[in-house]
């Protein structure tokens, strides 16, 4: 039994051998010229189409899976960012357990917008991509039996010419033809239907890919902005406590001043004490600057509307008082310029965080 199936593998070897070595003379005859080669301009162009659209397709899921990994970086560098703020935060601050919450929210919005990211987008994508590799072989196939048709044909027609007709070759050969025919026109029917319903199928899957992505963008950054507003509120209110503090114990600062410098040559009096005639009132243009952050250097008056050319400047209409802060780094100071919060908004939020850079020359300083 051994012996039979070396017999019958080693014929099954012999056979590939020749149709290898037969299609290669096929070929070769056919670059030359000396035997016509069997086109179909129709099948052409859709596998120029097939090429195409693997190639996009796979250029797509390529940067579907840059796109995930650049949200999982981002989720990554997020909770560094939240956990470096909750390890900052003084339990007696306020907000303590709204700022922990809102890390603890906002770490699953980014774990659920990168698995249905993943599970709407890149595994449909994935499962279109894998009907091709079988589509491909078969296609290779294809183009192989249309050589071994191509030799069957030109096979048949030389012993049709031939000077000595031998009936039981003709017989043969034509045989052969049918064969090679039939088996070539199964699998070029087959892809002949699959690959124009394939080309269809491309733009399915790109609409509904891209929707996904949109959709889940947009669903992610509404609820990413609530999360981001409410953090704000917080730090606002942080704020809020902090100056309320200061101003406490400013207040009672005063207060000590006061006692400590009243005379009893004063007491004779309970009325306050008018300015003097000639004596001018101090100026405050809105605030005073006990009032004002200890960051605030001096304040300057817009003497001209400025208006701002990028989004780090700041538009100014004459008139406008501005509080000038310092740069955070000297280096990116440019000569003529400073950096500064209007103070209309300092009085209404009390903060500098609607700061931008102006030029000095439109304005002059208090």
């Amino acid at each position: 039994m051994a012996e039979v199936g070396k017999g019958v593998n080693a014929g099954k070897l012999a056979s590939n051998v020749q149709k290898r070595l037969t299609r290669a003379q096929e070929k070769v005859m056919q670059k030359l010229g000396k035997a016509d080669e069997t086109k179909d301009t129709a099948f052409e162009e859709g596998v120029a189409n097939f090429n195409k659209q693997l190639a996009d397709g796979t250029k797509l899921q390529k940067d579907l899976k840059a796109y995930l990994l650049a949200v999982k970086t981002m989720h990554e560098c997020s909770k560094r960012l939240h956990d470096c703020l909750a390890e900052m935060y003084d339990p007696e601050w306020f907000g303590k357990e709204e700022v922990d919450s809102i890390a603890e929210d906002t770490d699953l919005l980014w774990q659920e917008f990168h698995q249905n990211l993943t599970d709407n987008a890149l595994i449909s994508m994935d499962v279109y991509l894998a009907q091709f590799p079988d589509i491909k072989t078969r296609i290779a196939k294809r183009d192989r039996k249309l050589v071994d048709f191509d030799s069957a044909r030109h096979h048949f027609a030389s012993i049709q010419k031939g000077k000595k007709k031998d009936e039981a070759k003709i017989a043969k050969a034509e045989e052969e033809l049918g064969r090679a025919q039939k088996v070539f026109e199964e699998i070029n029917y087959d892809l002949q239907e699959e690959l124009p319903t394939l080309w269809n199928s491309r733009v399915g899957i790109y609409v509904n890919t891209f929707r996904s992505v949109a959709g889940l963008e947009e669903k992610f950054h509404r609820d990413m902005g609530k999360l981001n507003q409410n953090l704000s509120d917080v730090m606002t209110k942080l704020d809020e406590q902090r100056l309320a503090k200061k101003g406490v114990k400013t207040a009672s600062i005063g207060k000590s001043e006061e006692a400590a410098n009243h005379s009893p040559s004063d007491s004779g009096s309970d009325a306050p004490k008018s300015p003097q005639k000639n004596e001018a009132p101090t100026v405050t243009n809105g605030s005073s600057d006990a009032e004002l952050p200890p960051s605030v250097l001096y304040k300057v008056k817009a003497m001209h509307d400025y208006g701002a050319t990028d989004s780090d400047e700041l538009d100014l209409k004459a008139g406008d008082i501005v509080l000038v802060l310092p740069f955070a780094n000297p280096d990116e100071q440019d000569d003529g310029w400073l950096v500064g919060v209007k103070e209309t908004h300092w009085l209404e939020h009390k903060n500098l965080l609607a700061k931008g850079v102006f030029p000095e020359n439109f304005t002059q300083k208090l």
